[in-house]
């Protein structure tokens, strides 16, 4: 591969962005552990700053729990419009390197910055001086992943947390993978982590020894992304014009089915399957569908929309085992199941932060 073909893509992530947001605006919350959410019995942490974190205080968290472990936490209300503010602040910096922008949420976006367009000599020196300007403009720190792709530049943005940077080169990619733990890669949540390690896989090495035949036995559709990944290799563009409106999986059975358990299997397997794919891209959706047609081709679908994004599983998969059990035991033969997920919403963290009741899911919160 020649150098003029290697992209140069950069992840910046803003350092507690929420709780650091609350500490720059009030003093007297600097340096003392601050969590923002709703402190009430129900309520949940949407954010933590690092001083909180140390006592084992995280997004997602009940209220109750977070003080319990940390009595002296403070419970700040979230303010989503400064959020939003600070967020077009930072954008402003992002657009003076680089036109090609992908946001993920408020406070992180990939920058493609091969094109030069600040005419900095490295993709390292521009990250730099990225930071420097949202800390001069905001007086908030960021972390930064330089890397050819963008896997690996998310990968490396955790590297050096807070207020730090670290790159990935393509002599490196493949090895450094390697010696990570596979909780670690964006892509493999708490819940296909512990399946990996019950299948042996706990290292990038580990994944990397699998066959594709053997991924995709195991994790469906995921499995080209887990193939790939294990070998440091991502081809998708930093794509600033990325709209999903939706994620869906769906399967032809070898026969038409009328045994509920049956059907409810392959739901759960279409369920897996999408969730993968929102845990893989952090894109989480509100409305489940559930699509069934019958061996005479007729089709029908099943719908449902929650008041907020679905964050785990288990919760898809029981959305998904309501929806179609309106329809069991069948009046004919099913031939193939679908799941789809839509009504994609905002950051997580902005539903945790409104105290809506959600159950524990896993995090792997660097920022």
């Amino acid at each position: 591969m020649v150098d003029s073909a290697i992209r140069k893509i950069i992840h910046v992530d803003m350092d507690a962005f929420f709780a650091s947001v609350e500490q720059r605006d009030d003093p007297a919350l600097r340096g003392r552990p601050v969590a923002v959410g709703h402190g009430a019995s129900r309520g949940v942490v949407a954010a933590a700053s690092y001083e909180a974190r140390k006592f084992g205080v995280k997004s997602a968290l009940p209220s109750v729990t977070a003080l319990r472990r940390c009595p002296e936490l403070i419970f700040v209300p979230p303010r989503f419009e400064v959020y939003k503010d600070v967020s077009r602040q930072i954008h402003e910096v992002f657009a003076r390197y680089t036109d090609l922008i992908q946001p993920l949420s408020l406070d992180e976006a990939y920058l493609d910055v091969t094109a030069n367009k600040s005419g900095i000599e490295t993709a390292w020196r521009t990250a730099k001086a990225i930071r420097k300007a949202i800390l001069d403009e905001t007086g908030l720190t960021a972390s930064a992943g330089i890397s050819y792709n963008k896997f690996l530049a998310k990968l490396a943005s955790d590297h050096r947390k807070p207020n730090g940077q670290f790159a990935v080169t393509p002599d490196m990619g493949e090895a450094w993978v390697e010696t990570l733990p596979v909780s670690r890669f964006h892509g493999v949540g708490p819940v296909t982590a512990e399946k990996m390690k019950r299948l042996g896989i706990e290292t990038g090495a580990h994944l990397r020894a699998k066959s594709l035949g053997f991924l995709q036995q195991n994790f469906g559709s995921s499995a080209e992304w887990y193939f790939a990944i294990a070998r440091g290799v991502d081809d998708r563009p930093v794509n600033p014009n990325r709209v999903r409106k939706s994620c869906g999986s769906e399967t032809t059975f070898d026969r038409d089915l009328t045994e509920p358990g049956e059907i409810e299997a392959g739901i759960l397997r279409m369920a897996d399957d999408v969730w993968r794919w929102c845990e893989a891209r952090e894109t989480f959706g509100r409305t489940v569908t559930v699509k069934i047609k019958y061996g005479d081709f007729q089709q029908i679908t099943r719908s449902r929309s929650q008041p907020s994004v679905i964050l785990t599983q288990e919760n898809l998969q029981r959305c998904a085992i309501d929806l179609v059990r309106t329809v069991l035991p069948p009046i004919k033969g099913i031939r193939l199941v679908g799941v789809t997920v839509s009504n994609f919403g905002e950051a997580p963290a902005a539903d945790l932060a409104a105290g809506v009741e959600l159950p524990i899911f896993g995090e792997s919160e660097a920022a």
